[in-house]
């Protein structure tokens, strides 16, 4: 199965049974990243996230009262 990275455009070959591919078939809303692409956004990520200035945001979950 050919497959072309979304970020670079680089067309790369899967095996027909391998499970990314099938899950690429089966799902087209899913999309492919390179190796190359996929390491370096891994290590930006990590990188924002060491950042002192970084903040998670969390939803507040509110109760619900049966009563």
């Amino acid at each position: 199965m050919k497959v072309k990275c979304f970020l670079c455009d680089k067309v790369e070959t899967l095996e027909n049974e391998s499970p990314l591919a099938k899950k690429l078939r089966n799902r087209p809303i899913h999309t492919y990243m390179c190796q190359e692409c996929d390491k370096r956004i891994g290590e930006r990520t990590i990188e924002r996230f060491t950042d002192k200035e970084y903040k998670i945001y969390h939803r507040k979950v509110q109760k619900k009262d049966n009563w």
